[in-house]
């Protein structure tokens, strides 16, 4: 089959590598529909996160079941499903906490050894605790599809984010990010009830979609001038809920200007290239809590399916740019340009 694999900074390629096949009887092979480019697979593509030449890369899919082990009870030859950035099998103490990130049997697609979602087809362990079935008839629907891909990750983490930063009915959010995570935390935050959501971010066409899915008010600056800005927005006291969706020494600093005494921040961008700019003192004296990290969509997608299968949202404008499989480090090198937000992969 064909699957992307990564060589070296800037070099990705689509190669023939052997089919998957179940190895344990807790396995599924699921046959890959959709797929896409997250943000976080720059950094492996820009080298600021090591990877093995030849290493598969790629964790966000849907498909068809294509094969189970033995003990599979949960899905069934012909299923569509979804699957989560991260295998668990359900069963752990934090898996039935709902912290499936940290299953002690879990694991990130393409690991050394495993499968990635930018293939043809998925090597699933335990299947049962990992794979979400869809509704058979969405396989039809080029535009739910891409909608449903979202729940593998970016739409799962925006309500990571959301939640972490308490977002409730009525409360003012500001989101640091204007990338597809950020937007989805727009999205999240809208559908948990916030009156007020301040999108900060410089590109028009990201703005414009964070709008669509419920910013009031945008803020086309950082550091201090967002800071202001944001302030000024709120009578001088910040927002309630803040998201810091970027994971940069800046975005930190910002998301903690801006945060409400007594507020909190959901943090989920992937901390990269620096320290956190955490000053625990203003934090204590402000009293501003810090909750996040990693995502557990795995728990969220039962809760944000039936919302997306009747319309009550659609994340699916983040992806602003299709390919086929082998278009793929086109893809990587459109994303890394910002020439696009978010990358779909078809494979038929």
């Amino acid at each position: 089959m064909r699957a992307t694999t990564i060589h070296a900074p800037f070099d990705m390629r689509v190669e023939d590598v052997p089919e998957p096949l179940v190895q344990l009887p807790t396995d599924a092979v699921v046959r890959v529909l959709r797929a896409c480019i997250c943000g976080s697979d720059l950094w492996a593509y820009r080298g600021e996160s090591a990877r093995q030449p030849g290493q598969r890369i790629g964790h966000e899919f849907l498909g068809i079941v294509e094969e189970t082990g033995s003990e599979v009870t949960g899905v069934r030859t012909g299923d569509l499903v979804v699957a989560p950035f991260v295998w668990s099998d359900g069963v752990c103490d934090y898996c039935r906490e709902g912290l499936t990130t940290s299953c002690v049997h879990g694991g990130f697609w393409g690991a050394v050894g495993y499968d990635g979602g930018q293939g043809e087809a998925v090597r699933v362990p335990f299947a049962d605790g990992t794979l979400v079935p869809l509704p058979q008839d969405a396989a039809s629907d080029d535009h739910l599809l891409s909608a449903l891909l979202t729940l593998s990750d970016v739409m799962g983490t925006g309500h990571h984010a959301a939640l972490g930063a308490g977002v409730r009915k009525g409360a003012t959010v500001a989101v640091v990010g204007d990338g597809a995570v950020g937007l989805c935390a727009v999205l999240a935050a809208k559908r948990l009830g916030a009156e007020r959501i301040i999108a900060l971010g410089r590109h028009e066409v990201r703005t414009d979609i964070a709008r669509r899915f419920g910013a009031t008010d945008v803020v086309a600056a950082r550091g201090e001038e967002a800071v202001a800005a944001v302030r000024e927005l709120t009578r001088g006291q910040g927002a309630h809920a803040v998201v810091e969706a970027v994971g940069t020494e800046q975005s930190m600093r910002t998301a903690v200007d801006i945060a409400r005494d007594g507020g909190a921040i959901g943090f989920v961008g992937v901390p990269h290239g620096s320290g956190t700019g955490l000053d625990l003192g203003v934090m204590f004296d402000r009293n501003i809590a810090l909750r996040g990290g990693v995502a557990p969509v795995r728990t969220y997608i039962p809760e944000l399916l039936p919302d997306i299968l009747d319309g009550t949202i659609d994340p699916s404008p983040v992806f602003d740019l299709t390919v086929g499989l082998e278009g793929v480090p086109d893809g990587y090198k459109a994303m890394d340009e910002r020439t696009a937000l978010k990358v779909l992969v078809t494979n038929g």
